[in-house]
């Protein structure tokens, strides 16, 4: 899972698109690289997140998963997904 975009399904930031960094057995680890950043990403609940169909880019995957992405690197990947 890590690597995909989500949304927000419940809470305050309904509808906010994230990018999974982490998850352990009942929750993820969801960045923005703005309020939620790398290092103080944001727990949610799996239940409280929609999955979408499309991933961010290889290279990005392959750095959250070796602990090097940036913030810069998801926001990135945040506005290419929106526009």
């Amino acid at each position: 899972m890590i690597g995909k975009f989500v949304t927000s399904k419940a809470g305050h930031d309904k509808d906010a698109l994230y990018v999974v960094v982490g998850h352990d057995r009942d929750s993820v680890l969801l960045a923005d690289g703005r309020l939620k950043t790398i290092n103080k990403p944001k727990r949610k609940n799996i239940k409280h997140i929609q999955p979408i169909q499309k991933i961010v880019d290889e290279e990005l995957v392959v750095a959250i998963k070796n602990g090097v992405a940036t913030d810069v690197q998801i926001k990135f990947a945040i506005k290419h997904y929106n526009s």
